[in-house]
């Protein structure tokens, strides 16, 4: 979907989201700042002009003069992140993909700015860079996840709260305080507390030769014995495909739908289809399955 985004909007767009990727020290962080004070910035008036041109039109022109014009508001957003350890120039990056979001979406007749709309999708952007950036595991997607995860510090600074191990009576005033569940919050603390640990660090602060990854057992299976059992598994799959097409039709459906369906299908469901007792079709998914277990069994240790 973003990239579908990003190849139909105008090249102002593509073009200051390839600038902010590019951002890599402090020197063309400068420079891409500059270059995005040369779009004015709009009144009121002036957005709901170009929004309309560009919902009616699709006027790439106006859509450079909306977007553009919203590019400062991008990395002051990005800004207030800072902190979160990703770099700037990402931060920047998502913030701009936010913003065509927005452009896409916008309606100019709802009867709101567009700077406003476009806060909502470029906050919305950084937020699920951070989170997807801030640890190997994911660590949270739902609404009240992402509000512990980015106000967690706030509350505990509002409650006072400068414990490193949150306590239960400390964990429901903050979900009292965020309004989220007790458990979000026990969790969140906990993971954003133990930070990703590489497997190729020093297990042992004096011993750098040695790391985590080469001090963990080994509890793979031999090779001999996967390929055994990948070959016992393929075997029984042919076996039981076989003997199932020897039995006679409504045999195997009955057998097929109370054994080897997920769901299961009701004996009440297939009386009616068949137009027979419940009991009668237990019966025959009985003798239909000791039929089939008993011709695998056979084969398999005539084959032996």
């Amino acid at each position: 979907m973003k990239k579908q985004i990003k190849n139909a909007l105008p090249a102002v767009q593509n073009q200051s989201l390839v600038a902010a990727r590019g951002v890599n020290d402090e020197t063309s962080l400068a420079q891409y700042i500059q270059n995005i004070q040369r779009f004015p910035i709009l009144s009121a008036e002036e957005e709901y002009q170009y929004a309309k041109k560009w919902v009616a039109d699709r006027d790439k022109d106006a859509a450079e003069k909306l977007v553009g014009s919203h590019l400062r508001m991008v990395v002051s957003v990005a800004y207030d992140f800072k902190n979160y350890g990703v770099p700037f120039a990402e931060l920047i990056a998502s913030g701009n993909m936010g913003l065509m979001q927005a452009l896409q979406k916008f309606d100019p007749d709802k009867g709101f700015r567009f700077s406003t709309y476009a806060m909502f999708w470029i906050r919305a952007e950084i937020y699920e860079t951070i989170l997807q950036n801030w640890s190997i595991v994911k660590i949270g997607t739902s609404a009240n996840q992402k509000r512990v995860f980015f106000n967690l510090n706030r509350a505990r600074r509002a409650l006072g709260i400068m414990d490193g191990n949150l306590s239960d009576d400390q964990t429901k005033q903050i979900a009292d305080y965020l309004n989220v569940p007790e458990n979000d919050v026990r969790r969140m603390s906990t993971r954003m507390s133990a930070r990703d640990v590489s497997l190729n660090s020093p297990s042992h602060s004096d011993d750098e030769t040695r790391d985590i990854l080469s001090n963990m057992p080994d509890d793979k299976n031999n090779i001999e014995d996967d390929m055994e059992q990948l070959e016992f598994r393929r075997r029984g799959y042919e076996l039981l495909q076989k003997h199932l097409a020897e039995l006679p039709e409504r045999d195997r459906e009955i057998l097929r739908a109370r054994r080897l369906s997920d769901p299961v299908v009701t004996l009440e469901s297939l009386s009616q289809k068949y137009g027979i007792s419940r009991e009668r079709v237990r019966q025959i998914e009985e003798r239909a399955y000791n039929k089939l277990r008993n011709a695998i069994l056979n084969e398999a240790k005539e084959t032996k």
